[in-house]
This record gives structure tokens, sequence and C-alpha cells, in this order.
């Protein structure tokens, strides 16, 4: 049995799969399937160790981006996109697997061309309530379409195509115990914390505000900073140089990148999350976390703030649009949940009630029954 998988090359596209592949593993070892091979397509590798850990292949393929704005490289991309999907469908060739799980994202594109040109049958994941161009077009022709928000059924024509799954989530990331979590930070104990997550990139608006709000924070929180490794530099920096001789300065704590052992235990000692709305939200609320989120202002069907505002309806989150993030605002927002026992055990029940358990092993075991039937 071959299962490919294929996914832009974000956080939020490539560890869904990780999470999906994991539960492909775990039953192929539970139902005595020993001939399975997971390949996964994309421009990079993205995660080796996660690949590694879960037994599966990396297969290069470059791919072209379609930008939102006006761009030379969008002229120069069109080129590498044909030259992807020619490659794509040679190697798509030789492994020719059984099925092809897609997450969406310009890096998904040559492998579904290609899984469209052989046949091969296609299960594609939706993470946003507005699906994008890939997986919109996609949806057109694939055999399973799972969704992760219930009103992003609305963008597909395929309708009896659609499963609302929900959002896979890694095991590897469940959060630790609060007093381990403290301990392995170094932070204490009785002070509430702050986790903030920029997504796998970082995010540069979010960074600034923090930093902005230090000096008014750490009297009152401790603070887990994720920053994205091309801002830890600039963030580490600009925050020695704003906590310098501060008595507070230890409450603070930045990282460029969070791996599953340490988001675990940032998740295991946080009151509050800050973030975007990506596929970081679903496991935000698998933590039971209440959160601050903060949404592109421009996106693929402004899919962003639909994310965003999804989960504040739910009750999970507070929304402060990018437009709005100064320092006054932010710090509003971050002490309305902090200073508020009551409403935020309220938010953190309604974040738990926004999962949809289950949804790594549900697609699994389509993508595996899909697969056995065309083996035969």
């Amino acid at each position: 049995m071959k299962i490919l998988i294929t996914g832009g090359g974000t956080g939020g596209h490539f560890y869904p799969l990780v999470a999906v592949a994991e539960k492909i593993n775990e039953i192929a070892e539970k139902d005595k399937i020993f001939d399975l091979k997971i390949y996964y397509m994309s421009t990079t590798e993205y995660d080796k160790r996660a690949l590694f850990e879960q037994g599966i292949n990396f297969v290069s393929v470059p791919a072209g981006k379609k930008r939102m704005y006006s761009s030379v490289k969008n002229f120069f991309d069109i080129f590498k996109m044909g030259i992807g999907v020619l490659i794509g469908i040679v190697k798509m060739f030789f492994i020719f697997p059984d099925v092809v799980f897609a997450k969406g994202g310009y890096a998904s594109y040559p492998a579904l061309f290609a899984a469209r040109v052989f046949g091969i049958p296609i299960v594609i994941h939706e993470s946003d309530a507005a699906p994008g161009r890939v997986n919109l077009w996609a949806g057109k022709f694939a055999d399973r379409i799972a969704i992760s928000y219930p009103e992003a059924i609305d963008y597909f024509e395929k309708k009896d195509h659609v499963a609302w799954t929900g959002q896979p989530v890694r095991s590897s990331i469940q959060k630790a115990d609060r007093k381990d979590s403290m301990n392995y930070l170094g932070f204490d104990e009785s002070v509430p914390t702050i986790l903030i997550l920029g997504g796998s990139q970082g995010a540069d608006m979010i960074n600034n505000v923090v930093l902005d709000c230090l000096l008014d924070l750490l009297p009152e929180v401790q603070i887990i900073h994720q920053t994205g490794e091309k801002h830890y530099e600039d963030v580490k920096g600009r925050a020695n140089m704003a906590l310098s001789g501060n008595p507070f300065a230890s409450r603070y704590r930045s990282f460029a990148f969070l791996n599953p052992v340490g988001l675990r235990m940032s998740a295991g000692g946080a009151n509050l999350v800050v973030t975007r709305a990506g596929s970081t939200l679903f496991e935000i609320a698998g933590w039971g976390i209440p959160a601050v989120v903060v949404p592109f202002a421009v996106s693929n069907n402004d899919h962003s703030r639909k994310n965003a505002y999804s989960y504040a309806r739910a009750g999970a989150g507070i929304v402060v649009e990018e437009g709005n993030l100064t320092k006054s605002v932010f710090l509003q927002a971050v002490f309305e949940v902090i200073k508020n026992p009551a409403k935020a055990q309220e938010m953190s029940e309604k974040a738990k009630a926004f999962l949809k358990p289950g949804a790594s092993e549900l697609i699994a075991r389509e993508i595996i029954h899909i697969a056995e039937s065309h083996e035969k």
C-alpha cells in the first residue's frame, strides 16, 4: 500500500498531514498492514525529524506561487509551476500511490495535477472557513473532501463528497502538567502566563506589539514568545534592550521555534494564547486555552478573518484586527482575560468544545479504505 501526502510549505499545511500519517501508521500496525509506504511530495521537507519519526519518504518537487499582489516573481513562477507539474508527473508515475491526500497550498498543485492525470484517488482536507485556490480547484475532482469548519462546505460544488471531520491535530503536542511546564521554563507557577504564537513563520505585527507592551505586561504576567526563526535575533535584541536592568526580565522567554516538546510545555503553563488565525487555532482549542486572535487583514477569500470570527462566535477567543493592533487595545484584550478568571474559564470550556475530536483517525481510516479499494 502506497500513500502520498502533499501540502504547502507552512506548518499549517504540514503538521495536519503528519497528524494523519501518524494515525495511518497506528492503524497499519494494528490491522497488520505490513507493506505500507508513505511519501511526502512538496517543495521542502519542512520538518525532517517529523518525517523521520513517521517513516515518511520525502519527494522533492518545485512549485510556483501565485501571489495576491503584483510581483515580477509571479511571471517567473508560471514557468516554475510548469516545470513542477512535469517533474510531479514523472515522480508520480514511478511511485504510483494508491491514494493522494492533499492539504492544499501551492506546493500541493504538482502532486494533485499528476494524480488527476493518472486517475489516482484523491482526498483533500481544508483547514480554513474559506478554502484556498488549490483546494477549490481540487474539490472539483477529489473523491473525498474533508473540512475543519462546517461553513466551508458552501464553497465546494460536490457537496455530497464533503464531510465535516474537524482538524487533524498531532498527539505529540498534548499540553503538559502546569507544574512540570513551569519547572521546564523556569517560571513561577503562581504568575499567569501568556504564550505568543505568530504562526510557523512568525508575525512582525504581533512581535512588535508584544515588545511595545513588555514593560506593562511583565509586572503582571510571564511571557513565552515564539518569534519565528527569521525574526528571532531582532526580537531577542530589542527585548534585551527594553528589559536591561528590569526586575521582571526573567519573566520573558523568547524562542525562534517551538518543537513538539516546547509546545507541550508552553501550552501546559499558558493561561492565554495570542495567535494568528490559522491551523494553530485548533491546537489551542485542544489545549482548552483562551485566545486573543489577530487575523491577517488581507488573505485569500478573507479566510483568516473568517477563521478568527468563527472562533470568536464560539466564545473561545477575542479578535483584534491588525488595523486595531495598538498597544492600548492589545493590553485591554490581554487583561480582559487574565484579570477575569470566570471569563477565562468560560472561554476555556468553549475552546474545548470547538475542537471536533477524532479527525485524524477518521481521515486516516478513509484514506486506508480508498487505498485498499484501489489496490484491488
